[in-house]
């Protein structure tokens, strides 16, 4: 995964493990036991006996599994992420109940008294149910009493410097052309249908008519009569839809050149003159003497014609609607059951929604993720396994730099500049070095929205003030008890939090093939994602500058295209034959799947070279290598619902799983070697049609 608007990279590791995981059994009792550990870590009874690697990897390794495990009806999707999660999340519920337990006794600014108190408020659904919509009246008052043009853009300021922003999004992150400062950047937003194709194609016209519904039912909760509701929800919808045919499509917005359009503050005036940027940035209390990045001009041309020619009665039909849809998962049930309704069930087809304690832990991360992360640390990851998977980072690295080193169509100038920025990248292994303080974050036992509103308010001060202000890269994108993990180009980092440092991914005392079929991948996917196709963009600073040959720019393009025809062949669906997997808005995750993988096997190779016993020893029947990508496939292991899985392809650059668990083998030698796979087997790509990049 890549963060922030170039979303970070994310899911890859590797080359360490044999010295870290592993030790060099000196006797036959220890290699027994060895063995079997190795025998426990990967269930061969869950192997399909009646299709072959050759033809079909995630069929051969999943799908007897996915057929004995439907998916649960609080979810979309279930695998071994998801499992994983649920182990995280069951974790994070052990560390707030018991904070709230002694929430009364502990300090008032303890991170035990917030979390707890927070995630108490959470809890007492019968104070929520009671509010109803109160929490959110003063905030509907302020848009009812917007009556001119002047008034409209001072309440999208103050609503932006309360936390709350709408029709736009707004975050601080290193400029993309001097990395070691971080500026503001204005970003294209403000629609709740999942892309901007979804408000014109004649495809997702029954989405359409259901998000009007839905609309209409959230302001009828809120009082209005059946016509007014009706009517405001169709005011809303028509200037939502104009914000979503000049917003850029999710394949556009994955290009950097679309992310970053730097401005001073009187070119952004000019640009938008309805709306005065130096006085919306000193509400923010961001320094931006020097200038931000309006990001997107397509969108802010028609933000800012919509603010000097669209009714007011419409403004304030879409604003009040999207101050509804924000609160209502804060809100009473019937609130709180509305939006499920929608963006679970009609979008996603998710049947049931999540229990309470889960929906208040999701509240919790929102408002203070890391808090929590600190709690979990301190709980859950040893310092010991930090110092194993720093090792295994190392190993990847070193993999990745000999792939650099020996690549045979680059030039030793591009080549040079490539290992430049390899020996730039910062590895985080598990949570940040500084924890941040909550000081100044008023938490109370018995007013939940009121904290929530409180903690947005303070997270959004906490990001304004980096702007203006030198790059941190020890700052964290993601929390310790997050199941991911990201590369990010503006600050060269890869980022591995704590939860996703377990098995299914990494296995303490697991056979080196389990492991680095397993975090030896993500490790190496994280990696690759600094020379993927935006990650390629920027140098080892940081800097979004053109640091390749123009031939060898030329024949990367040619080889990553071949990946993009790969994945534009997938079709997920049954009964959707012409709904394809975009190739091009899953190339980043996808050069990094094929990359990361093929730097795991290399540190496997590695490893094995030193143990030439253990390299000849089968378990469970299976050799090192076919254990190797066993392992990866089962890092794969799921499947969704239809309907999220739609949403999927038009929304998300990651590929379905069974492409990831299928897409990279089949373009190795390596898998086809382990399996004595043959030419015309389904997982063996001829020559012409295999893709090698790094």
């Amino acid at each position: 995964m890549i963060r922030q608007s170039l979303t970070p990279a994310a899911i890859a590791l590797g080359l360490a493990l044999s010295q870290t995981a592993i030790a060099a059994d000196t006797d036959a009792k220890a290699a027994d036991m060895k063995l079997s550990a190795a025998k426990q870590i990967f269930d061969t009874d869950n192997l399909n006996d009646k299709v072959g690697a050759c033809q079909n990897l995630d069929t051969f390794v999943n799908a007897k599994w996915i057929a004995d495990n439907p998916i649960p009806d609080d979810h979309t999707r279930w695998g071994s992420f998801n499992m994983l999660a649920e182990k995280s999340l069951d974790d994070q519920h052990t560390i707030v109940k018991k904070a709230a337990a002694e929430a009364d006794q502990a300090d008032p600014d303890s991170l035990q008294a917030k979390t707890g108190h927070l995630y108490a408020s959470g809890m007492d659904t019968k104070a929520i149910n009671k509010a109803g919509y109160n929490p959110i009246k003063p905030r509907l008052a302020a848009i009812d009493n917007i009556d001119s043009r002047s008034a409209l853009t001072q309440y999208l300021t103050d609503a932006f410097a309360a936390g709350q922003g709408q029709v736009f999004a707004l975050d601080a992150s290193p400029d993309y052309k001097n990395a070691k400062n971080v500026i503001a950047y204005a970003y294209q937003g403000g629609l709740g249908l999942p892309t901007p194709k979804y408000y014109t194609s004649k495809d997702y016209a029954d989405q359409r008519a259901a998000y009007v519904d839905y609309m209409t039912q959230l302001f009828k909760l809120v009082g209005e009569s059946d016509d007014q509701a009706a009517k405001n929800a169709k005011q809303a919808m028509a200037l939502e839809t104009q914000l979503a045919k000049h917003s850029l499509s999710r394949v556009e917005m994955r290009d950097p050149k679309n992310q970053y359009h730097f401005v001073s503050l009187d070119e952004a005036n000019k640009a938008t003159p309805n709306f005065d940027w130096q006085a919306f940035f000193d509400a923010q209390d961001a320094d931006i003497e020097k200038g931000f990045s309006l990001s997107e001009p397509k969108f802010f041309k028609e933000f800012d014609k919509l603010l000097g020619n669209a009714p007011i009665d419409q403004w304030q039909a879409y604003l009040r609607f999207h101050a509804i849809d924000d609160a209502a998962p804060l809100l009473a049930e019937s609130f709180n059951d509305a939006h499920f309704g929608f963006y679970g069930t009609t979008l996603n087809g998710q049947p049931k929604q999540k229990a309470r304690w889960k929906q208040t832990l999701d509240a919790v991360n929102q408002a203070m993720g890391q808090g929590l992360g600190q709690l979990y640390v301190a709980e859950y990851f040893p310092p010991q396994a930090k110092a194993r998977a720093q090792k295994m980072v190392a190993n990847i690295r070193a993999a990745l730099k000999t792939r650099i080193q020996n690549n045979d169509w680059m030039s030793e100038k591009t080549k040079d500049k490539a290992l430049d920025k390899w020996s730039k990248f910062l590895p985080k292994i598990g949570y940040p070095e500084h924890w941040r303080s909550w000081d100044g974050l008023d938490i109370s036992a018995d007013d939940f929205y009121g904290n929530m509103e409180r903690a947005a308010k303070f997270n959004h001060d906490y990001e304004m003030a980096y702007v203006g202000q030198p790059r941190d890269r020890q700052r964290w994108g993601m929390t310790p008890q997050t199941v991911n993990a990201y590369y990010n180009p503006t600050d060269n980092t890869i980022n591995f939090p704590a939860a996703i440092l377990q098995p299914p991914f990494f296995y303490a005392h697991g056979d080196d093939a389990v492991n680095y079929g397993g975090i030896g991948a993500v490790i190496g996917h994280e990696s690759s994602h600094g020379y993927d196709d935006q990650g390629s963009q920027f140098n080892g600073n940081g800097n979004q500058v053109n640091w390749w040959t123009k031939a060898d720019r030329k024949a990367f393009d040619q080889r990553t295209q071949q990946l993009v025809d790969q994945f534009n062949q997938y079709t997920p669906i049954p009964g959707k034959p012409d709904l394809h997997v975009n190739g091009k808005l899953t190339l980043g995750e996808n050069i990094a799947d094929l990359d990361g993988l093929t730097l795991a096997y290399d540190a496997l190779q590695r490893a094995l070279a030193n143990k030439p016993a253990e390299a000849k020893t089968k378990i469970d029947g299976y050799t090192q290598e076919q254990r190797f990508f066993m392992a990866w496939a089962r890092v794969w292991r799921g499947h969704s619902r239809d309907k999220a899985l739609e949403v999927q392809l038009n929304s998300d650059p990651h590929s379905p799983m069974t492409y990831r668990a299928i897409g990279a083998p089949s373009n190795m030698q390596a898998f086809a070697k382990a399996f004595s796979c043959e030419p015309g087997d389904k997982m063996v790509r001829p020559d012409d049609q295999r893709v090698e990049i790094w």
